[in-house]
Formats: structure tokens, C-alpha cells, sequence
């Protein structure tokens, strides 16, 4: 039974924490001086039957009047509360899960029921950031068996909703990531869904790199789609690139995935439960996984590469996906635009057939959705990518883009930055080495993914002769802050570009 005073004024102050939970509190509150709350302690908030937990923070100041109490906007979302009403603090009952996270930190083996448990807590909100970055911690650098990841994948599906769809064949396609510029995604829905195959693609916003399908996506059409909008854009045009966010599917995966951004960290274990787990929710049954492979890519190594594929596979299988793995080159970006509207401009150019549209991102699309035509066993073995070269050279591809893109809510052409910087060659070579992560940084100082205009153009891909003189690569900022801070890593940096 709580005490009467327990209870307090909920006031809205406006306060945005991404999804963490935050509570607010006079430092004088009798609430705080009586129950011996501190700064950052975990307490419950209750309303009603529904109650959330919070990290509280303590005010010196009037913002708050006495017996006031406020929260966080992603707490208020979660409480479904209005300004004025009453809400109960207590102290917070142990976390039962949390002694998993423990148990996982000193390297046991986790079971089905105890990830669960673990889901669970991530979605209720029960997780703060430090424990959210322990179990991140915990997992990564290879420390999950298979069998985990297979219970981690199948928690993750169920704590999200799930598209149901009337045809029993859904295919799909995800890359692995680490490689500048590889927006084949938009250009492979538009082909695979010309050919007659169904496509719903949910994609992510960046974890990590300059620009996730999301974010490219988003600077050409609607992306933020709730289900029944995803299903109506599906049900009309056969295919759809939303933010898989926006749908609620797989919501542990959006939480893990904004805190490995902070900590710049991919466990292996969760990067499959994520993509397998996304694949699942939004009803794909036929699914194809881009696995770029370089020295400066996310996999470093082919046997590196092979390992991921075969647990991807195996935990694939358990789940019932049919999956294929595709190794490809990742020793470069890909296609010229890092960056949301530099990519988005590079998809247009590949599939309008312009003239300058960069030939490696057209024919590692065409590869992928030859595979996925082959996959679903509409089209003989060896033929995908003959069939899938004549979708887009017909106009049919570019047809079918415009078409989702509309039924999402609109079509924009991308606007470049208002600042751009040329980086020139210091002398004569050949390009012999690209680092894919200094390039992706130097996108990120600029802005990306946030200041959708901002990024790198890259000019020269290996093998190209180089005079001195000639530019490299072109910077776009869309403030002069954001163009010094890129520079300024840029002149730190000996080895973004070898040219011998």
C-alpha cells in the first residue's frame, strides 16, 4: 500500500532523453527527503494500473514548486500521463534480470528463459543506459553461443509487433554494414518489386556509419510508416523502405542500437539477433544478407566472414528463414555519395540510367537482387542477374521507385549542402588503399547522418591514376562548425587515401 505522501503533481517541463526514462525532483521534496532519494537513484513511477521506472535527477531550483513532479518526454509517452494529474514514487524492487547481465559479464552461458526475462526489462524501460551498455558489453567480442543468439533472436521477435501477410512468400535483404555508401537496398526493393515479388523492407536509421537506408530513404519519401501504412503502401505497389522503428517491430533492437552507437560497439551476437529478428517481424520468409568483406570494413577478414555466415545460417534455419549470404568486396565505399542526400542522389542516377550514375553501385544491385530473384525460385539458377539488369534497363525499376515513394507520402529531389571543401591530391600516384572507417568519420564530423546534406563525396576509388593536384574526395557540411570540425580530423590524419 503506497503513502499519501508518496503522491505528487505531475508538471511537464519538456525534457527530451531519446528513450531512458528520467524522473524529476525538488531536492527538498518530502517525497525525496523521506524515502532517501538521490540523484540518479532507479525509483517506480506509478499511475493507475500503469507504472514505469526512472533514473531521478534533483532540481536546485524553482522550475519545480513543492509536491511537484516531472518526467521526461519518452516517460511521459510511456506512462500516458497530462499535466496536473497525480502520480505515485517508490523505491524500486530488485531487478531480477539484471542479475543475468551479471552472470553474462563473468562469461556463463545465458538461457531462453533468462534473455527473455532480459527482452522484457529492455522494452518496459526498466534498463538504464549503464545497464543497457553492461549487457552490450557483456555479449560482444564473440562471447555468445549459437544456441544464445537463437534465444535472443526469438526474445527480440516477440517483444515487438509482427506483419502478418497473405502470400507465403516474403523476401528480404540486409547488409552486414561497415562500407560507406552501399545503398543498394532502395534500388533492389525497386527491381525485385517490378519483377512481381512481394518486399516489405524495414530498414534502421545509422548505428555507427554516415547514413543508414532510413536516413537515405528519408530524404526522398515518408519513412516513419505505423503498420497499416506499411501494409496499404505493400498492398498497392508489392513493396515498401520504412523505418522498421516507427512500427514497433523488434523494439529491443532500436533500444540496443542507440546505445551501441555511444559506445561505437557491434556485438556479433546481437548484430544477428537484430537483423534476423527485424526480418522475422516485419514477415519476411526469404532473406538475403550482403556480408562486405575488408580490411576496414566491419568484417575484416574472409574467415571472419565465414564464421558470421555459418552461425547467421544456423540460427536462420532454427527460426525458419531461408537465408543466403552473399560475400562481397569491401575494401571501398560504394558508389560516390556518403552521407543521406548524397546517396539518395546516387540511387536516383543508377536508376534514372543517368550517364555519371556510378557503375559499382548499379552492379553490386543488380548482383544482390539477382540473388533474391534466384532465391525465391521465380527465376532459374545463374539467370537473376541478366533478369534483374533488364528490370532496370527497361525503366521499369525507376517506374516502381517513384510509385513506392509516392504511396509513402511524397517524393523530394535531394538538395546538396551549402558548404563544400575539395580535397586534393598532395602528389602523383596510383590509389592503392582506402580506409572506410577515417572516410566515414570525416562524414559524420560534417553532420551526417543528422544534417541530411552532409558527407563525402568520393571521386576516386581504387586503381584510379592520380595527378597532383586532382581532387579526391569533395566534403559537404551544412554549417561552417561542422565543416572545421571535419577538416580539422582530416589534417589529423595521414592514411585516408594511399596513393603510391
Amino acid at each position: 500500500m503506497e503513502h499519501q505522501s508518496n503522491k505528487l503533481i505531475f508538471k511537464r517541463l519538456g525534457i527530451h532523453t531519446q528513450h531512458e526514462h528520467f524522473a524529476y525532483m525538488r531536492e527538498d521534496c518530502d517525497v525525496c527527503v523521506s524515502e532517501g532519494f538521490e540523484a540518479l537513484t532507479r525509483i517506480r513511477i506509478t499511475k493507475g494500473h500503469k507504472s514505469i521506472v526512472a533514473s531521478l535527477n534533483v532540481i536546485r531550483s524553482e522550475i519545480l514548486k513543492p509536491g511537484e513532479v516531472s518526467l521526461s518526454e519518452s516517460a511521459i509517452q510511456s506512462l500516458g500521463i497530462k499535466e496536473g494529474e497525480t502520480i505515485t514514487v517508490s523505491h524500486l524492487h530488485p531487478i531480477t534480470s539484471l542479475s543475468y547481465v551479471r552472470s553474462k559479464i563473468y562469461g556463463n552461458i545465458l538461457s531462453s528463459t533468462e534473455l527473455k526475462e532480459i527482452v522484457q526489462d529492455v522494452v518496459k524501460g526498466n534498463y538504464s543506459n549503464i545497464h543497457l551498455s553492461a549487457f552490450i558489453t557483456a555479449c560482444a567480442g564473440n562471447r555468445m553461443e549459437t544456441e544464445e543468439i537463437t534465444s535472443l533472436t526469438e526474445a527480440m521477435i516477440s517483444s515487438g509487433q509482427r506483419i502478418r501477410w497473405n502470400s507465403n512468400m516474403i523476401v528480404d535483404k540486409h547488409c552486414i554494414g561497415g562500407l560507406p555508401g552501399n545503398r543498394t537496398t532502395p534500388i533492389i526493393v525497386s527491381i525485385v518489386t517490378a519483377f512481381g515479388l512481394t518486399m516489405p523492407k524495414t530498414s534502421s536509421h545509422a548505428i555507427t556509419s554516415p547514413a543508414g537506408t532510413a536516413d537515405t530513404m528519408g530524404v526522398l519519401t515518408e519513412v516513419n510508416l505505423t503498420i497499416e501504412q506499411i501494409k496499404k503502401v505493400v498492398e498497392k505497389e508489392g513493396g515498401c523502405i520504412a523505418w522498421g522503428g516507427a512500427a514497433r517491430l523488434s523494439p529491443t533492437d532500436d533500444i540496443l542500437n542507440k546505445v551501441e552507437k555511444a559506445l561505437d560497439i557491434d556485438s556479433e551476437g546481437q548484430l544477428i539477433a537484430s537483423v534476423l529478428s527485424k526480418k522475422v517481424a516485419a514477415g519476411s520468409n526469404h532473406v538475403i544478407i550482403d556480408m562486405p568483406v575488408g580490411e576496414t570494413a566491419k568484417i575484416r577478414s574472409i574467415d571472419a566472414a565465414n564464421e558470421l555466415k555459418v552461425k547467421m545460417e544456423k540460427v536462420a534455419h532454427t527460426i525458419g528463414l531461408k537465408l543466403k549470404v552473399v560475400i562481397t568486396d569491401g575494401t571501398q565505399p560504394v558508389g560516390k555519395g556518403i552521407g543521406p542526400t548524397l546517396e539518395a542522389r546516387d540511387i536516383l542516377a543508377v536508376l534514372r540510367k543517368e550517364p555519371n550514375a556510378p557503375a559499382d553501385l548499379k552492379e553490386r544491385a543488380l548482383l544482390l537482387a539477382g540473388e533474391l530473384l534466384e532465391l525465391s525460385g521465380k527465376v532459374d539458377f545463374g539467370d537473376g542477374n541478366d533478369k534483374a539488369r533488364h528490370i532496370l534497363e527497361s525503366g521499369k525499376a525507376y517506374e516502381k521507385f517513384m510509385a513506392i515513394c509516392k504511396a509513402q507520402g511524397r517524393f523530394d529531389e535531394p538538395t546538396l549542402a551549402k558548404y563544400q571543401h575539395k580535397i586534393k591530391a598532395g602528389h602523383s600516384g596510383t590509389v592503392v588503399r582506402v580506409d572506410n572507417r577515417k572516410l566515414a568519420k570525416i562524414a559524420k564530423l560534417a553532420g551526417a547522418p543528422d544534417d541530411k546534406a552532409s558527407g563525402v563525396d568520393f571521386l576516386t576509388p581504387l586503381g584510379t591514376r592520380i595527378e597532383k593536384g586532382q581532387v579526391l574526395y569533395v566534403i559537404h557540411a551544412e554549417s561552417e562548425g561542422e565543416m572545421i570540425y571535419a577538416l580539422e580530423y582530416y589534417h589529423s590524419q595521414k592514411d585516408i587515401l594511399t596513393i603510391q
